[in-house]
């Protein structure tokens, strides 16, 4: 595995889990417990960060004319960046009308 894989990999990985802690952040909110959902949400904050990393190593690479080939593996790694994206705001909203209405 080339190095451009292994952070392709780490990207992959790093949506996941932040996608993954923005649904338990919903989760917790919906039960009621907020503070929980709080932690969850920061804790996809952070991880999600981790995969913009990744992703930033990229494009610098690209822009030193280092090129990474747009293959299935990067689509799948871009796909679960932005679905962690739009997960987390949704958990953040929700978690702001359950505090309303809670």
């Amino acid at each position: 595995m080339d190095q451009n894989e292994q952070i392709i990999i780490n990207l992959i990985v790093n949506a996941g889990s932040a996608r993954s802690s923005a649904i338990e952040a919903i989760q917790y909110a919906k039960g009621g417990e907020i503070e929980k959902a709080e932690q969850s949400l920061q804790d996809a904050k952070e991880t999600v960060n981790e995969a913009h990393h990744s992703q930033t190593e990229l494009i610098q690479a690209e822009i030193r004319g280092e090129k990474t080939p747009l293959n299935l593996l990067m689509v799948h790694a871009q796909d679960h960046l932005m679905t962690a994206l739009v997960v987390i705001d949704l958990a953040q909203e929700f978690i702001d009308l359950y505090k309303k209405v809670g």
